[in-house]
Parts: C-alpha cells; sequence; structure tokens
C-alpha cells in the first residue's frame, strides 16, 4: 500500500469516533431513543468530529442512523462506515443483499468506510464461499464505497493470513485496548503489529473493553487516579489506544449524552499520553494482572477433546472478564456469543469425562471452572 493510498485512507480523520452500536434505548424498552441520538449527533458534529459506524447487524442502529444524522445533516459533513456479516447469510444472494439493504436503510448514498464484519474462527470462510470480496471490490469500483475493510476477533497468526491474501484491503478495525494489549487470549499488540507491518491503517474498536475498563479494580484506579485525579478512566483507555500510530480513529460506543460529553472533553483537543501516563497505564494494567484469573491461554488443546463441543477458552474468557470488572452484563453478552453464538457447548453441558483437563497445558480444573462459569452465567 502505497503512502499516498495511505494518506487518502487516513485523510484527515478526527481520533474519536461514534460507535453507533450500544445507542440509548427508551426506558427499559428495546427501542433506540432517537431523541437522545439526535442531541448526541449534533455534539459531536459540532465539536468537529465526523466518523459514525454503524453495522447491519446491530439491531435498529442503521435506520436511527438515517434519522438522526443522514436526513439531518449534508453528505459531505461526516463520515459513514457500515458493515456486512456474510456468516449470517444462507446463501451468496443472501449475503450481497445485506449490501443494499443497508444503503438502504441508512439512505447515505454510498459509504465511506464499509467493512466485512467480525471476520475470525470459522466467520473467515464464508466471505470467500460467497464471493464477497469481489462483490464489495466492484461496489468500490462503482463508487459505493470509497474505503474497503473488514473487522477482525481472532489471534495474529490468522489476521497475517487474511492481510497476506487480501493486501488490496485499505483499512482493518481491531479490538485494541491496553488491558488486552499483552493478553495471550485476545493478542492486540500482536493483532496491532501484524497490521502495521503490512502498512495498514487502522480503526480501533473497544477501547474501553465494553465499559469494563471504566470498573476497574480498585488498586488500578488509585494509580491512574494518582497520576490525574481529574481524568476520567474512559479517558485513560481511549488516549491509550489514539496515541498508537497509524490509528485513523477510535471508536466509542456511547449510550447516553453524558458519556458524549465525557469523551468530547479529553478528545477535543487531543494530546497523545506523555511519558508519565504512559507509566501510569503500565502500572494499572499490573494492578488488573493480579487479581486472580482462570489461567487459561486460550491454546485450543481442549477443544478436540471435548465430546460436547464446549467452548472452553471462550467461557474462560467471559469468568476472568467478570473477575477482572465485575460488569456482569457485558460478560453474559461474551459468554453467550463464545458459546451459543458460535454453536458450541455451554459450561452446564459437561459430563466431566476429564478429556480436557489430561491435555491442559496450564493444569487448570476445568470442570471445576466450568461448574462456576454454569452458575455466573446460566442460572
Amino acid at each position: 500500500m502505497s503512502d499516498a493510498n495511505i494518506e487518502n485512507v487516513m485523510g484527515n480523520v478526527p481520533k474519536l469516533g461514534f460507535g453507533l452500536m450500544r445507542l440509548p434505548r427508551v426506558g427499559d424498552s428495546d427501542d433506540i431513543d432517537v431523541a437522545q441520538v439526535k442531541d448526541m449527533v449534533d455534539l459531536f458534529l459540532s465539536s468537529g468530529f465526523t466518523y459514525f459506524d454503524t453495522a447491519f447487524g446491530y439491531e435498529g442502529s442503521e435506520a436511527a442512523t438515517a434519522e438522526a444524522l443522514v436526513k439531518r445533516y449534508p453528505r459531505d459533513s461526516y463520515l459513514l462506515a457500515t458493515k456486512l456479516p456474510a456468516w449470517k447469510a444462507k446463501t451468496s444472494e443472501e449475503a450481497e443483499q445485506m449490501f443494499w439493504t443497508s444503503l438502504e436503510r441508512t439512505g447515505a448514498g454510498y459509504f465511506d468506510y464499509f467493512l466485512l464484519h467480525n471476520l475470525g474462527a470459522s466467520r473467515t470462510r464464508s466471505f470467500d464461499d460467497f464471493g464477497i470480496w469481489d462483490f464489495l471490490a466492484k461496489q468500490k469500483q462503482e463508487g459505493l464505497i470509497r474505503n474497503l475493510g473488514f473487522s477482525f476477533h481472532d489471534k495474529a497468526s490468522l489476521l497475517d493470513e487474511v492481510l497476506q491474501k487480501h493486501p488490496e484491503v485499505d483499512f482493518v478495525q481491531l479490538q485494541i485496548n491496553y488491558a488486552d494489549w499483552e493478553n495471550p487470549m485476545v493478542e492486540s499488540r500482536a493483532c496491532y503489529e501484524t497490521a502495521r507491518r503490512h502498512n495498514k491503517p487502522i480503526v480501533i474498536m473497544e477501547p474501553v473493553k465494553g465499559g469494563a475498563l471504566t470498573t476497574l479494580p480498585a488498586a488500578a484506579v488509585a494509580v491512574l487516579q494518582e497520576a490525574d485525579p481529574q481524568a476520567s478512566l474512559a479517558s485513560w483507555a481511549i488516549r491509550f489506544v489514539a496515541s498508537l500510530d497509524g490509528v485513523i480513529t477510535v471508536l466509542s460506543g456511547m449510550s447516553s449524552i453524558e458519556q458524549m460529553r465525557d469523551n468530547v472533553s479529553f478528545m477535543k483537543d487531543f494530546s497523545p499520553l506523555d511519558e508519565r501516563e504512559r507509566e501510569a497505564i503500565v502500572k494499572a494494567r499490573a494492578e488488573i494482572d493480579k487479581v486472580p484469573t482462570v489461567p487459561c491461554t486460550s491454546c485450543g488443546y481442549c477443544l478436540p477433546e471435548c465430546p460436547q463441543n464446549i467452548a472452553i477458552p471462550g467461557i474462560f474468557e467471559a469468568v476472568n472478564n467478570f473477575l477482572l470488572y465485575g460488569n456482569k452484563r457485558n460478560c453474559s453478552f461474551t459468554y453467550n456469543w463464545n458459546t451459543r453464538f458460535q454453536g458450541k457447548g455451554v459450561a452446564s453441558d459437561c459430563i466431566e469425562c476429564g478429556a480436557c483437563e489430561l491435555v491442559c497445558t496450564q493444569h487448570i480444573a476445568i470442570i471445576d471452572e466450568l461448574k462456576r462459569a454454569s452458575a455466573l452465567f446460566e442460572e
């Protein structure tokens, strides 16, 4: 990818993007609070930010984007990204239709950034089987897509494979945050470095780890508050990733006008972390790492041994997130995503055969830990 192409993809995009996945709801209903979203969009744009990120699969989000943004502002005043999840389709025609549906729902006319949604594990194959790479390349040639990329949730080795196979992509979207920077189950740093090695600009998602980094262990909170008593916990997380080289923008899934005000306050005149602040992040991460968790490295040796097809590493990811951050709602989402949504077994499916424990490189009492997971997320 040439320097000129990189510059075109990067543009002059402000470092804060509006992630439209966790939009505010009306009371206890599932209905999106479009009136509040309009206020959030107004504040976001008036503060100088331009990048909006939605997806075909975010229930109600594309329609809300049309109402709160597209119908109210000139098309050249904002940048819009959305995503196509081919792995949810049964045929190539169904997968292709997702693009046209997104175009119709948003009414945007074209997409500034368009992504193949959530590559990783078995999901990656769907985009090949349905010819979606070529289909979207054609839409780019037709001017309906300005920049084509993909979002990714997996290990760095697979990211490297995809980028070797598809060097034509303009950018990648990665899950990166300071807590998972060295996490062997997430490989934030390794994925970031892989994208940089392939010379791909990066959009960052989940910088606050689904809100988890606003509910840190007390010792980690103390470290950050000592470094800057006025800074919100979210600001540390977002500024950490916004300070990385090669970043187009950082998506924050803001759910209220209050969250929007906070994010805008420290990103409007963004300044990268200085050395003292980076040291505080390292110390806070060390405090997070002290919390006793299941010592799973996600090697996967247990998976082929399990007769119940239980998603053991994915279950332990949810358990560890709960132990570290205490946000049960987000962790329950992770649990269900890693199990039922992937067509894999849940913790309570365990028949206690012990085959997994025989091959576990970390000598984890897997049966007992699965019982704990079942009690946490299934009862």
